[in-house]
């Protein structure tokens, strides 16, 4: 057994798995093994699993619902760290919010809809977690996480647990200081501000874009969601159609029928498939408009 393995079940800092299929893990069934899956069961026991492999020098990476992420086909080397059900939590105070980096984003803004709460409808069709949203700024709707978050705790990679409030975090388009080499961290649990609202309203409003969803994307098939970051002025679906590209395929990987901001899974489909075709369309839309199409996916793992 590698040292590193070792200390980490001596620690107990939770359940410990070798050789785990990401695409198990994932919302698009695709990715190779990691060597280890950790599941720490609260934010010390996160805390000391990150300073084992820091001491070890072992790499990790961290994985909530595996939604908006692409997993090489070989998979990757080192720890994947999963958020566990100590951080599988939603607290309400009047406005505040507190939810833990496990809980669903979309059962978040269920929950504070029922109880009159607005700001959090955008995410009423965001299949991640609450630490993967404050991680990638999720949003959708002209509004996202930024609008309504007030601080974070995060585990650092050095292993210690900081507090960041917005200025810390450096929000941008689907983008946050978290994603940036300098300040990795995990984000344990994050505090939102909403407002009062009517009830009524926005549960409506919630219930039309669930609506809207069903009628415009591929939701029985796996996919990551949005694959690139609307340009300005414009959406990436329009110009991905425009271009012709719905229906397009490499391998198992297909630029969803339903909306050509989706590729879908229709069954055996590669990490490489997916990036191949990734490359198609930004060099189609590119040679026809002149936009460089950004995608949002984040690609892990060993090619």
């Amino acid at each position: 057994m590698k040292a590193w393995m070792q200390e980490l079940e001596e620690a107990r800092v939770g359940d410990i798995s070798q050789q785990v299929p990401l695409s198990s893990l994932t919302t698009w069934r695709i990715g190779g093994p990691a060597d280890a899956v950790v599941v720490p069961s609260g934010k010390e026991e996160l805390a000391r699993t990150i300073r084992i492999l820091r001491r070890h020098e072992v790499p990790w990476m961290t994985l909530g619902k595996g939604s908006n992420m692409l997993v090489s086909d070989k998979g990757i080397r080192g720890v994947v760290i999963r958020p566990g059900s100590a951080l599988d939590f939603a607290e309400f105070d009047g406005p505040l919010v507190r939810a833990g980096a496990a809980y669903p984003f979309v059962t978040l803004a269920v929950k504070a809809g029922r109880k009159g709460l607005t700001g959090l409808e955008f995410a009423g069709g965001i299949p991640g977690t609450v630490g993967g949203a404050v991680y990638m700024n999720a949003g959708a709707h002209g509004s996202d996480v930024s609008r309504i978050f007030k601080s974070a705790d995060i585990v650092l990679e050095t292993g210690e647990l900081v507090t960041w409030g917005p200025e810390e975090m450096k929000f941008s388009y689907r983008h946050s200081r978290l994603q940036e080499e300098a300040s990795r961290g995990i984000v344990v649990e994050a505090l939102f501000e909403l407002e009062r609202g009517e009830a009524g309203e926005i549960t409506s409003a919630m219930a039309a874009h669930k609506d809207r969803r069903r009628a415009t994307q591929p939701l029985h098939q796996p996919s990551c969601g949005s694959v690139f970051r609307n340009p300005p002025g414009t959406y990436a679906a329009k110009l991905i159609e425009e271009a012709g590209l719905k229906g397009y395929s490499v391998g198992g990987a297909q630029v969803s029928t339903l909306h050509a901001n989706f590729i879908v899974n229709t069954g055996q489909a590669a990490a490489e498939d997916v990036l191949t075709l990734i490359a198609h369309i930004r060099g189609t839309v590119k040679d026809r408009t002149g936009i460089d199409l950004k995608p949002e996916v984040l690609v892990v793992g060993e090619r």
